[in-house]
C-alpha cells in the first residue's frame, strides 16, 4: 500500500504574516510622524463671546452697527481698540472744524495775513511755518496719551499702575474738571455725547472739502 502524505501548505500563514507586517511599518510610521506633527492648538474663548450690542457708541437710532463686521467675532480686545480710533479720529475732526471755519472767518496769527484758507493754503504756507507745525503735531501726540505707560501704550513703565478709566481717558492723575465726582452713569452719558461730536465732525470736515472743491455756497461759511 503506497501512502501519499498530503502537503501541508503555510501559504495562509505567509499570507497573514505578511499583511501584519506592513500593518506594524504603517503604524510605526504613523507614530514617527506624529512626534513631529505640531502640537493641537487649543482655542480659548475669554473675549470671543462678548456682548458688543450695549458697549459705548451703540446707541440710537442705528443701534450696534457694524456693515463690515469688524467686530463680527465679538473680540472686546480689538472692539476697544477700533473705538479708542474713532475717538481719536474725533476728537482731530471737531479741531479740524473749527480751525477749518476760524480761517474762513478771516482770523489769523500775526505774519500769516496773506495766506489763504482751505486747500490753497497748502502752497501758500512757508517751510518754516511747516516746521513750526509739524513740531506743534509731535509734541501734541506726545502730550496727548497715558503717560503711565511707555510710548503709545508700548510697555509699562516705572510711574505705577495708570489711573485712566478708559483708552483716551489722558487726564494722567492732575486734570479733572470733577470728572471723578460724576456718577457712572453721567461719564458714560458725556463719552457717548463726545464720541457723537467727534462722529459728527468727521462728517463735516469732510463736506467742507468736499464743498471747498466743488464750488458754491454754504450757510455759515458762504463762497466756497
Amino acid at each position: 500500500v503506497t501512502q501519499t502524505k498530503t502537503p501541508i501548505s503555510f501559504c495562509p500563514f505567509n499570507q497573514n504574516y505578511t499583511i501584519m507586517m506592513k500593518l506594524a511599518v504603517i503604524a510605526a510610521l504613523a507614530g514617527s510622524a506624529a512626534a513631529f506633527a505640531p502640537a493641537p492648538v487649543t482655542q480659548t474663548k475669554t473675549a470671543l463671546s462678548a456682548d458688543l450690542s450695549n458697549e459705548l457708541g451703540a446707541q440710537a437710532p442705528l443701534g450696534f452697527f457694524d456693515p463690515l463686521g469688524c467686530v463680527a467675532d465679538g473680540d472686546k480686545e480689538n472692539f476697544d481698540r477700533l473705538r479708542w480710533v474713532e475717538l481719536k479720529h474725533g476728537r482731530i475732526a471737531m479741531l479740524a472744524v473749527v480751525g477749518y471755519l476760524t480761517t474762513y472767518a478771516g482770523v489769523r496769527f500775526p505774519g500769516a495775513e496773506d495766506i489763504p484758507s482751505g486747500f490753497a493754503a497748502l502752497d501758500a504756507i512757508p517751510g518754516m511755518v511747516w516746521a513750526q507745525m509739524i513740531a506743534t503735531w509731535t509734541m501734541m501726540e506726545a502730550a496727548n496719551q497715558d503717560q503711565f505707560v511707555g510710548p503709545w501704550g508700548t510697555n509699562q513703565n516705572g510711574l505705577g499702575e495708570s489711573p485712566a478709566e478708559f483708552k483716551g481717558d489722558f487726564r494722567n492723575g492732575a486734570l479733572d474738571f470733577g470728572w471723578d465726582k460724576l456718577s457712572a452713569e453721567s461719564k458714560m452719558r458725556k463719552r457717548a455725547i463726545e464720541l457723537n461730536n467727534g462722529r459728527a465732525a468727521q462728517m463735516g470736515i469732510l463736506g467742507l472739502m468736499v464743498h471747498e472743491e466743488l464750488g458754491g455756497t454754504l450757510p455759515v461759511v458762504g463762497d466756497m
